[in-house]
C-alpha cells in the first residue's frame, strides 16, 4: 500500500510543476485522496460488501468532488489533476500512467448493457471537461482535447478533439479532415434517429413486398 501512495505522490511530482512536497500532495491534493478512497472501496467491492464500497467512494465525492465507482478499474500512477466534477463509472477501466483533467466523465450512453464504459489504455490524457461515452477503447498514449465528445474507438497514438470526436493527428502526423460548418454541427442523436427511420423504411419495403 505504501509502494503504491510513493508511486502516486512521484506521479503528482513527475506532471504538476505547481507541486511543492510530498505532504502537501499527500494531505492537499484531492486527486490523490480521492484514488487512496477508492482503493479502500475497491476491496470492498471485490468482496460483495457494496453498500460499505458505496458509502467510501460517496464520501469521497463530499471531500474531493471526485466520484469514482468503487466498480471501476483503475491502474498505477493516475493523477488527477484539479478534478472537480469527474466522474468514473462502474464499468470503466483506466490503464497506467493516465491524467485526467477536472471535469471529465468516463460514463456511459445509457443503451448498452454489461460493459457500459470505456477503458483507457496506457499514458491516455484526457482534457478539461470531456466526455468519453461507451463500452470502446481510447488507445495508448493518446489524447482528448478539452471540451470532446468521444463515441467510438480512438486509435493508439492519437489526438481527437471536437463534438462528436474525430481524430486530428496520429502517430506524429496530421489526419486531414473535412472543414467542420460551424454552423451546422453534427447532432450524433438525430443521426442515429435518422438510421432508425431507414431501418424501419426498409422492413417496412420488405413486408410489402411479400
Amino acid at each position: 500500500m505504501f509502494d503504491r501512495i510513493k508511486e502516486d505522490i512521484q506521479a503528482v511530482k513527475d506532471r504538476d510543476p505547481a507541486a511543492r512536497s510530498s505532504l502537501e500532495i499527500f494531505f492537499l491534493y484531492p486527486g490523490v485522496k480521492a484514488i487512496r478512497m477508492y482503493r479502500r472501496a475497491h476491496k470492498h467491492y471485490l468482496k460483495g460488501h457494496f453498500f460499505r464500497a458505496r458509502l467510501i467512494s460517496q464520501r469521497a465525492v463530499k471531500k474531493t468532488g471526485i466520484e469514482i465507482h468503487p466498480g471501476a478499474k483503475i491502474g498505477r500512477r493516475l493523477v488527477i489533476d484539479h478534478g472537480t466534477g469527474i466522474v468514473i463509472g462502474e464499468t470503466a477501466e483506466i490503464g497506467d500512467d493516465c491524467l485526467l483533467y477536472q471535469g471529465v466523465t468516463l460514463g456511459g450512453t445509457g443503451k448498452d448493457v454489461g460493459k457500459r464504459h470505456p477503458t483507457l489504455g496506457n499514458n491516455v490524457m484526457v482534457s478539461a471537461g470531456a466526455k468519453v461515452l461507451g463500452p470502446f477503447k481510447i488507445g495508448d498514449n493518446s489524447r482528448v482535447a478539452a471540451g470532446a465528445v468521444v463515441l467510438e474507438e480512438v486509435p493508439p497514438n492519437s489526438t481527437v478533439v471536437g463534438v462528436p470526436a474525430h481524430v486530428v493527428r496520429q502517430n506524429g502526423k496530421k489526419v486531414e479532415t473535412k472543414p467542420l460548418d460551424q454552423i451546422n454541427i453534427p447532432d450524433p442523436v438525430q443521426q442515429e434517429i435518422d438510421k432508425l427511420e431507414e431501418r424501419i423504411a426498409a422492413l417496412e419495403k420488405t413486408k410489402g413486398e411479400r
